[in-house]
């Protein structure tokens, strides 16, 4: 018999059966949303893919809100005014696990500049300024500073990162995947896509589906360009056919 693990700190995701919501008024208006059905993240590393305003990020902060963590981004002891939240938390149904992680976090890349303020505002005995380091560098620091056993959640990391950085990032989520965290991360890119065995959950008009990696049109975006881009600038830049 296998021996018994801890994953999935988070089970499952869904709307309350009867929670009344009005299809008119957001983020119930995001098809995505509305038809959600029931989310099963993978136990190590799940993905929310798909085109801007699918719902990718509106659902993984509403996630973040119901598990106690700031809107903002930062783990549960960052106590600041936060941003105003859909009230997508607030019908939301999780199952968890039969074991709480250790630590979590929700990184969120439009909003990390005020965590680091937040942090930087905490005087003595708070860690060295996040600010003092390139946008890039700060996030690195931020996921090498991840525990074992947690549950964390990524919104778009890659915004900060070089390509080679995109490549510290895959490994150091796999680390930490090898010592007992679960992630759930909304990306655009196609590097951090390629994590094997992950599920990629693509956010489109008819609700959410699970995808294969070379199926994304992230994948197979990029492949096209990289392969053929010479001929695709001359289509875009000047309207050939």
């Amino acid at each position: 018999m296998p021996p018994l693990t801890h994953k999935p700190y988070l089970r499952s995701v869904t709307l309350y059966p009867r929670a009344e919501v009005d299809p008119a008024s957001y983020p119930f208006t995001i098809p995505a949303v509305r038809e959600m059905g029931v989310l099963v993240p993978h136990p190590d590393v799940t993905f929310f893919v798909g085109e801007n305003g699918a719902g990718k990020s509106t659902l993984l902060e509403a996630i973040a809100v119901a598990l106690g963590l700031p809107a903002e981004g930062g783990t549960r002891n960052v106590h600041r005014v936060q941003q105003e939240v859909s009230p997508l938390h607030s019908v939301l149904r999780l199952a968890k696990g039969w074991r709480q992680p250790r630590s979590s976090y929700f990184l969120r890349a439009e909003s990390l500049f005020n965590v680091f303020t937040y942090l930087d505002q905490l005087g003595p005995g708070s860690p060295p300024s996040l600010h003092l380091r390139s946008h890039g560098e700060a996030f690195l620091d931020v996921l090498q500073g991840f525990g074992r056993d947690g549950l964390y959640l990524l919104d778009e990391p890659e915004a900060a990162l070089s390509p080679n950085r995109q490549l510290a990032a895959l490994a150091l989520i796999d680390r930490l995947v090898q010592e007992g965290c679960q992630f759930i991360i909304a990306t655009h890119s196609p590097i951090l896509l390629a994590y094997p065995n992950a599920k990629i959950l693509s956010f489109d008009a008819t609700g959410i589906t699970e995808v294969a990696y070379e199926d994304t049109e992230h994948y197979a975006i990029t492949r096209d360009f990289l392969n053929h881009y010479p001929r695709r600038l001359q289509q875009l830049l000047r309207g050939d056919e």
